[in-house]
C-alpha cells in the first residue's frame, strides 16, 4: 500500500517490479558481459575529484537556520517585522547573524526574494574565531556542526538583546526590543572577563537580560554586561590537570548526554525573578551536578610529533558506571543598585537516588513557565521507563556542611514539598528522547496541562494533550524511611489524542511543536503522508479532528513557526533539485485547523535548480519476507549500456536514529555516490529495519541482536533490485559506510562474503563491551545479561569468518576518534592477525570520528576510488580475484 501511494507523489518515483512478459522476454536476452570501469592513476582519480568539486562551490550556498521571527514594536511605523538567522557569509564562509525585512504586503504576481543582510559588522575582522579549545572542538563534534563561526545564539524579545560565542569570546548585541531596528550593522560588544580559560554555552537570563551565565572550566558563572560584574557560582571542579583527581562539573552535559540524548547543556536559568522586600530581585539557576569518579578515564595520544599530547577523557563503556547526577539550584540575590548582594547554593533535601529511585539519565529539563515548578524527563538505566516529573523550589535547601545546622534546614520542609511524577510510561522495546514537551500556564492550583509526545502507547510518536493532578504524597519525610517508588506518582485526569495512525510526529534535531494558544491550535512536523517526506501539519489540540498539512507535496521540509503563529519558513528540497528557503503567511478560521492555509509570501533562498553532471538516485521499495516495506535509492551509471553488468556498492549505515532514503535532495552531502556512477558504479542505498521513521516495532527489530538481521535485509534488496535490472553484476558487489555503517559493512563480509567482494569499513565498532552506556544498553541490554547478543553482534570475537583472501577488507579510522575509539580498529587487527587475515587500512592522524580537515576528507574519497577500482570495478580487480 506505501509503495503504491509513493508513487501517486510528484517529484518522487517510486519503481515497481517488473511484469511476468517483460521477464520472459530478458530471459532470452543473451547474457550480459561485466562493464570495467577505466582504471586511473591515483592522480588521474584526484584530478577527477578536483574538478567534481568545484561543482561543490555551486551547491554550497549553505541554508539559513536558526530562525528567529521578531515584530517590530511601531506598528505604524515604516519598518517591516523581521526574521534572524544564522547563514555562511559569501566572503569568508563563515557562519554569522543575518537578518531580512518582512513586507506588510507582497505583489502576488512576482516572487519576492529577500535580501540578506548582516546584523553584525565584521569589517574589519572584530569576531576572533581563531582555534577551537578542546572543549570546543568536542562539543562541535557532539553537534555534527561542520562550519566555522556562530553556531548557535540567544535571544531576549523584550530587550533585543543578541547573545552569542564566537571563538574563545561570548558578545552582546541589540536589536529589536524597545530601542527599535538598527539599519546598520552593530558591533559585537565583547563579554569581558577574569576567566583565564574558555567560556562556553552562554545564556541570557530571561528574567533579566543584563545578566548572562556560561560555563568555565566546568563550572558555572554569571556576569552582567552592563556593569561588567562577574561571580563564581559553582565550586565543583578544580582546575587540575589530572582528570582522575578532578570528576565533578557543574552545568555541563556529560559525554552520553550529549552524543546520545541530544542534550548539550546542563543548566536553566529560571523564567522569571522573585522580588525581594528591599526592592531587589532573586534569580535562579537550576543545573546538574555530575560525579565521574566511578566512570572510566580513556586516553588518546595524538600520534603527530610536532603536536603529540595525550587528551584524556571519561568515557562509560557499556556495562559500566555512569556519572552519579543531581539537580541543584544557584540563588542569586540582586539588591536594588542591580549588584549581587548574595549567591545561595542550594542541593535537594534529600540524595537524588532516593528521591527518583531507578532513575540513571536526567535527559531533558526545565522550568514551567512561571518558575514555580522545575520540570524534568528521567530516564531509568535500560531506558524503558520514563518519568516527566515536577520539583518545587522548596525541596532545595541551602548547603550546609555542618550536621546540625543541615538536619535543622531539612526539618524546616514541610511533608508537604515532594517531588511530583506527573507522566510515567513504559515499553518493552525502548524509549527516543525527543524535545516535544509544552506545558502550559498553570490555571489552577492542583492541576499541570502539558502536550507530550509518546510512541510507547501505538508503536508510533504522536502527540497527546495531558492534564494531571497535583496530588500530595502519601509519603511524609517526617515520619523517616524511605519514598516508595509510586508515592509521588499524581492521577491522570485527562488525556487527549491529538494525532494518531501508523505515521509519526517527528521531535529531534530541530523538530518541534508550536502551540498557538489563543486558537487552540498545534503546529507539528510529521511522516503522516509519506515516511519519506517531512511536512509542517496543523490540528485543533482541544478538539482533535482532520490534521491539516500545509506543505507541499513532491518535497521534504523542515520549518519553523513564527512565535505568533502566523508565518512560517520551511527549508524544502527533493531528490532533483536543491534545498530552496520560502516564507509564507498562514491564514484562515481562527481555530478551525481543516482552515488553516498557507499563502507565499517570499523567498529567502532561491533553489539552485537541477544541477549540472549531476543524476538523482531512483527510490524503490520492495515487499521484505519480513513483512515490512523496505525503501532504498539507486543512482544508475552515467552511460549505461545495454548487455552490460556493472560492479555494485552498497552505501550503508543501517542503524537506529538515521533515514538515508527520503525525499530529500543528496547532491553535497553524497555527492561521492554521484562521483561513483559518473565512474560505472550502481550505488544503492537501502533502508533496514532499526532505521527510523518507520515506528518503534520496525526500528526494534534489532533489540538484543545488533549485526544479526541488518545484512539479511541488505542481501534482499539487493536480490531484488538484481531480478528486475540485468545490469547489476551480484560477482562484484562493494559495500562501504562509516561509523554503524563502517560495523556493518564488517558484518557483511564476515557474515556473506560470497555476496560481499570488498568492504570498505569507516570507524567501525567492532566490540560492543568497548562502547559507551546511554547507546549500548539501550539497543543490546546490558552485556551481563545479552552475552550471546554481545558475541554475535560483535566482529572482532569472530574475527576467523572473514575471508582469506587479500584486496577485500580496508579500514579507515581516525586516531584521535573519542566517540568510537580507535582501540575498536586495534583489537579487530589484533584478532585479524592472530587468525592469519589480511586486511588493508588507513589512519588519519588529525581526525576524530567525522572527518573534518579538507586535506583527510579529500585523502578519504580518493582512497575510497582507488581501492574500489583496483580491487572491485577494473579489469585488474577481475584478475586479482581469479
Amino acid at each position: 500500500m506505501a509503495a503504491a501511494m509513493e508513487t501517486e507523489q510528484p517529484g518522487l518515483e517510486v519503481f515497481e517490479p517488473r511484469g511476468c512478459e517483460e521477464q520472459v522476454q530478458r530471459e532470452e536476452q543473451p547474457k550480459p558481459e561485466p562493464f570495467y570501469v577505466e582504471r586511473h592513476s591515483w592522480s588521474q582519480l584526484r584530478k577527477l575529484l578536483t574538478d567534481t568539486r568545484k561543482y561543490h562551490g555551486y551547491m554550497m550556498a549553505k541554508a539559513p537556520h536558526d530562525f528567529t521571527f521578531v515584530k517590530k514594536n511601531d506598528p505604524e511605523g515604516p519598518h517591516s517585522d523581521r526574521i534572524y538567522y544564522l547563514a555562511m557569509s559569501g566572503e569568508n564562509r563563515e557562519n554569522t547573524l543575518f537578518y531580512s525585512e518582512i513586507p506588510k504586503t507582497v505583489n502576488k504576481a512576482a516572487v519576492l526574494l529577500l535580501s540578506w543582510k548582516p546584523l553584525l559588522d565584521l569589517f574589519p575582522a572584530i569576531l576572533d574565531y581563531g582555534m577551537y579549545s578542546r572543549e570546543e572542538e568536542l562539543l562541535r563534534e557532539r553537534k555534527r556542526i561542520g562550519t566555522v563561526g556562530i553556531a548557535s545564539y540567544d535571544y531576549h524579545r523584550e530587550s533585543g538583546t543578541f547573545l552569542f560565542q564566537a571563538g574563545s569570546g561570548i558578545y552582546h548585541v541589540k536589536d529589536g526590543g524597545p530601542h527599535g531596528f538598527t539599519q546598520q550593522p552593530l558591533r559585537p560588544i565583547l563579554v569581558e572577563t577574569s576567566c583565564p580559560n574558555i567560556r562556553m554555552d552562554p545564556k541570557l537570563c530571561p528574567a533579566d537580560p543584563n545578566w548572562i551565565a556560561f560555563i568555565h572550566s566546568n563550572d558555572i558563572w554569571i556576569s552582567n554586561i552592563e556593569t561588567r560584574e562577574e561571580r563564581r557560582l559553582t565550586f565543583v571542579h578544580n582546575e587540575l590537570a589530572n582528570v582522575e583527581e578532578d570528576p565533578k562539573s557543574a552545568g555541563v552535559a556529560t559525554f552520553v548526554l550529549q552524543e546520545e540524548f541530544d542534550r548539550y547543556t546542563g543548566y536553566w536559568w529560571s523564567p522569571k525573578a522573585e522580588p525581594t522586600l528591599n526592592g531587589g530581585k532573586v534569580l535562579r539557576i537550576l543545573y546538574e551536578e555530575n560525579d565521574e569518579s566511578e566512570v572510566e578515564i580513556i586516553h588518546v595520544t595524538s600520534p603527530m610529533l610536532e603536536t603529540r599530547r595525550t587528551d584524556s577523557f571519561r568515557y562509560p563503556k557499556t556495562g559500566t558506571a555512569n556519572p552519579k547526577v543531581t539537580f541543584k539550584i544557584s540563588e542569586v540575590v540582586i539588591n536594588e543598585e542591580g549588584r549581587i548582594a548574595d549567591v545561595v547554593d542550594k542541593e535537594l533535601v534529600q540524595p537524588f537516588e532516593i528521591l527518583f529511585e531507578g532513575v540513571e539519565y536526567i535527559a531533558r529539563a526545565g522550568w514551567t513557565p512561571e518558575g514555580k515548578y522545575v520540570w524534568s524527563i528521567l530516564l531509568d538505566r535500560s531506558q524503558t521507563r520514563l518519568q516527566i516529573v515536577l520539583i518545587p523550589p522548596a525541596l532545595f535547601i541551602p548547603v550546609e556542611d555542618d550536621a546540625m545546622e543541615r538536619q535543622k534546614l531539612i526539618d524546616a520542609v514541610p511533608d508537604s514539598v515532594t517531588p511530583l511524577i506527573i507522566y510515567e510510561e513504559t515499553t518493552d522495546i525502548w524509549i527516543n528522547i525527543h524535545d516535544i514537551f509544552y506545558v502550559f500556564p498553570q490555571t489552577h492550583e492542583d492541576e499541570i496541562e502539558f502536550i507530550f509526545a509518546s510512541e510507547c502507547k501505538t508503536g508510533f510518536r504522536h502527540l497527546y494533550k495531558i492534564v494531571s493532578i497535583l496530588k500530595e504524597s502519601k509519603y511524609k519525610r517526617s515520619s523517616g524511611g524511605l519514598p516508595a517508588p509510586s508515592d509521588f506518582k499524581c492521577p491522570i485526569k485527562e488525556e487527549i489524542a491529538i494525532t494518531s495512525g501508523e505515521w509519526e510526529v517527528l521531535g529531534r534535531h530541530g523538530s518541534n511543536i508550536y502551540v498557538d494558544e489563543a486558537k487552540k491550535l498545534v503546529y507539528f512536523q510529521g511522516t503522516k503522508d509519506s515516511p519519506l517526506e517531512h511536512h509542517l501539519y496543523v490540528v485543533n489540540y482541544k478538539n482533535p479532528g482532520e490534521v491539516k498539512r500545509l506543505t507541499e507535496r513532491g518535497y521534504s521540509h523542515a520549518c519553523c513557526v513564527s512565535q505568533d503563529c502566523d508565518m512560517f519558513i520551511s527549508k524544502y528540497s527533493n531528490q532533483k533539485n536543491p534545498h530552496c528557503v520560502s516564507l509564507y503567511r498562514l491564514t484562515g478560521h481562527e481555530d478551525d485547523a481543516a482552515q488553516r492555509t498557507k499563502e507565499f509570501w517570499a523567498t529567502v533562498l532561491d533553489s539552485a535548480g537541477p544541477l549540472p553532471d549531476y543524476i538523482p538516485p531512483e527510490v524503490f521499495s520492495f515487499e521484505s519476507s519480513t513483512g515490512f516495506t523496505l525503501y532504498g535509492m539507486m543512482y544508475k551509471p552515467h552511460n549505461l549500456q545495454p548487455g552490460k553488468k556493472y560492479p555494485t556498492v552498497i552505501f550503508i549505515y543501517g542503524g537506529p536514529q538515521v533515514q538515508l532514503v527520503n525525499n530529500r535532495f543528496k547532491g553535497l552531502k553524497y555527492f561521492r555516490l554521484n562521483t561513483l556512477a559518473s565512474l560505472g558504479y550502481v550505488v544503492v542505498v537501502i533502508d533496514n529495519r532499526g532505521s527510523c521513521h518507520r515506528g518503534l516495532k520496525f526500528e526494534g527489530a534489532f533489540k538484543y541482536k545488533m549485526g544479526q538481521i541488518e545484512i539479511d535485509d541488505q542481501v534482499e534488496g539487493l536480490h531484488y533490485l538484481a531480478s528486475q535490472y540485468d545490469f547489476i553484476d551480484l560477482d562484484r558487489v562493494g559495500i562501504h559506510g562509516w561509523s554503524y555503517g563502517g560495523y556493518l559493512s564488517l558484518m557483511a563480509l564476515m557474515q556473506r562474503s560470497d555476496i560481499f567482494r570488498v568492504a570498505i569499513a569507516g570507524a567501525p565498532v567492532t566490540l560492543w563491551v568497548f562502547y559507551d552506556t546511554g547507546y549500548t544498553e539501550r539497543y543490546m541490554g546490558h552485556p551481563e545479561h545479552n552475552e550471546q547478543g554481545y558475541y554475535l553482534g560483535s566482529v572482532a570475537m569472530q574475527a576467523e569468518k572473514f575471508p582469506s583472501e587479500p584486496n577485500r577488507l580496508l579500514l579507515l579510522h581516525g586516531f584521535l576518534d573519542e566517540n568510537v575509539h580507535f582501540a575498536h580498529t586495534s583489537i579487530l587487527l589484533s584478532f585479524l592477525v592472530r587468525a592469519g587475515k589480511p586486511y588493508d587500512l588507513q589512519i588519519y592522524p588529525q581526525e576524530r570520528h567525522s572527518i573534518r580537515v579538507p586535506e583527510s576528507g579529500e585523502h578519504y574519497e580518493l582512497h575510497l576510488l582507488y581501492y574500489l577500482q583496483e580491487n572491485l570495478g577494473s579489469r585488474i580487480a577481475a584478475l586479482k580475484a581469479m
